[in-house]
């Protein structure tokens, strides 16, 4: 099961429809496979999850535990795996990955072999596979659809998703009690060749693969967590999803619970449910570009609580099956509704050298907290009773949907992640190896005094801006000889680290932050940069004769800041 399709080559602009990315062949097979996969891996979750149901409420959801839990413990190196090797072959390995797995657990089923202890190891595999998969898959979005097209390819992966759980839920309680167990793991395990035959016919770009910068895996993993860190609509952004999921959560986990305990439902029933769920979001899907534009981005989070709340009452309450059925629908809608709002928010605000690593901690926040949250319900429900933790878990939804006036989204209008190539390679005298460093950058300014306030302010989002690209320290300074003379100062960890600030990873946006600095400094003043290695373990300057060359240089541009 992948976590999102991949977006089509740009769609021409005068589509608006929420439908406009299927136009392309590349994205309308995978679309295709993908669903197919889909349906597979919801069929094998009722067939894994109905194994259970005899069994305790907080063994049944460490189903979902099991196959969200390899994501909080491998989605950042597989967000680097993605930032650096070329993204088709791993998502050809992860679909090779999980066709082995399900194989051995539709072996394993058909020989009466399938323990509760082993079918939770294989689905954590599983979930293994998922982990590898997800960063790359998400992060070929920005690669081919255009920008504004964002939000519709986010739309069709929760389509696809539900879909697949309007029918494979309901096909798979009907392959389960018709046929066993078994076949629901053997046509899952089908179900990935489709996704691998569409990737081995599809041929990428070179222009598209990510850049394999050569960078150790822990500073790898060091740089997408400081951008994540230092980008606040990327933290707001993961902030309101971990204040969904858990609530959200109990709904995937004590659903096959309520079905057989509640409502008296076999696997067939349990697959309807789901179904219900599925439908409503497929639906849902037409509405969801009105939606947005009458309620936007933080109305539609809001929202979407708030229908997970009553959703969740009415599971708590109701013994009536089509009563649960008919309530069902619009958590489909609510489900939708606020992951493809988050999904696209955080799109739209990661710049391509690290947006599979932002990708991997916004999949590490949205699956690990359905990790965490799932047992917890499932020991809340042994604990006070199926109705109660429904109940709790449904007042946990309504502070949510409360706290998005406190934690809205930031408004994205002014983020341009597109790359920006403005400084120029910084001449030195000697030829400075990649791995030496540590390298202390200043930069000074000349401002005149009635504009130290507004320029300070300024510059705090130009701190920003260098530390999300690789500074570990920064600061700003006001000489007491000269007050007019600010000295910005920052320090990068090695050379290689600081070519990659001014070849790979700046930003339009960072570009603009700069501008709107520069523009309070004294008329005609030009910043001056100078680069400064640690005097132990600095190179070796060669004897040249005496050379100077930042202040030259500072002055031959205006874009000297690194």
């Amino acid at each position: 099961m992948s976590a999102a399709p991949p977006p089509s080559p740009p769609v021409p602009a005068e589509s608006e429809s929420p439908w406009a990315p299927l136009a392309a062949r590349v994205f309308r097979a995978l679309w295709i496979a993908q669903l197919v996969s889909n349906i597979g891996s919801w069929m094998q979750t009722v067939g894994a999850q109905w194994l259970l149901v005899g069994d305790s409420a907080a063994l049944v959801t460490l189903v979902q535990t099991a196959s969200s839990l390899p994501v909080v413990l491998l989605a950042l190196p597989s967000g680097v795996v993605a930032d650096r090797f070329d993204r088709r072959s791993v998502l050809l390995a992860a679909q090779f990955v999980m066709l082995a797995v399900s194989g051995a657990l539709a072996v394993l089923a058909f020989t009466d072999a399938l323990t509760p202890e082993v079918l939770l190891v294989l689905t954590f595999l599983l979930g293994c596979g998922t982990a590898l998969m997800g960063p790359a898959w998400q992060a070929i979005q920005p690669e081919l659809v255009e920008r504004r097209l964002l939000g519709q390819a986010a739309a069709l992966g929760a389509v696809n998703m539900n879909l697949a759980r309007a029918v494979g839920p309901a096909l798979g309680g009907a392959v389960v009690a018709a046929a066993g167990v078994g076949w629901v793991f053997a046509f899952n395990a089908a179900s990935y060749l489709g996704i691998a035959a569409v990737l081995m016919m599809w041929r990428r770009p070179e222009t598209a693969s990510p850049a394999a910068e050569s960078e150790p895996l822990l500073a790898a993993l060091s740089a997408g967590r400081r951008y994540v860190w230092n980008a606040p609509g990327v933290r707001r952004v993961l902030l309101r999803t971990l204040l969904f999921i858990p609530g959200g959560a109990a709904l995937w986990a004590l659903l096959p619970l309520s079905a057989s305990r509640s409502l008296g439902l076999g696997s067939g029933g349990y697959g309807l449910l789901l179904a219900a769920v599925g439908t409503g979001a497929v639906t849902g899907a037409f509405a969801l570009p009105r939606i947005h534009r009458v309620l936007g981005a933080n109305g539609t989070l809001a929202a979407g609580a708030l229908g997970f709340a009553g959703v969740l009452a009415v599971l708590g309450t109701v013994r009536t099956p089509w009563l649960v059925t008919v309530a069902l629908l619009p958590a489909g809608l609510a489900w939708i509704g606020v992951l493809s709002t988050l999904n696209a928010a955080v799109q739209t605000r990661l710049p391509g050298w690290v947006r599979a690593r932002g990708l991997a901690v916004y999949l590490l926040v949205f699956q690990g907290g359905q990790a965490l949250a799932a047992p917890l319900w499932g020991a809340v429900a042994d604990w006070l009773g199926l109705t109660a933790c429904l109940l709790v878990a449904g007042a946990v939804m309504l502070l949510s949907a409360a706290s998005v006036r406190r934690w809205p989204l930031h408004d994205a209008e002014g983020i341009d992640p597109s790359p920006s190539d403005h400084w120029p390679t910084p001449p030195l005298v000697f030829e400075a190896g990649e791995t030496d460093g540590p390298v202390l950058i200043s930069v000074i300014y000349r401002v005149p005094l009635d504009s130290r306030a507004e320029f300070t302010d300024r510059m705090h989002h130009v701190a920003r801006s260098r530390r999300r690209t690789g500074a570990l320290a920064w600061g700003l300074y006001q000489d007491g000889n000269d007050p007019e003379r600010f000295i910005e100062n920052y320090l990068v960890a090695s050379w290689a680290e600081h070519r990659a600030q001014h070849h790979t990873r700046l930003t339009a946006t960072d570009r603009r932050y700069e501008e709107q600095a520069r523009e309070l400094l004294l008329p005609g003043a030009l910043p001056e940069v100078t680069h400064a290695f640690d005097a132990a373990s600095g190179p070796t300057v060669p004897d040249q004769g005496t050379r100077t060359p930042e202040s030259g240089d500072a002055r031959s541009g205006s874009w000297t800041s690194g």
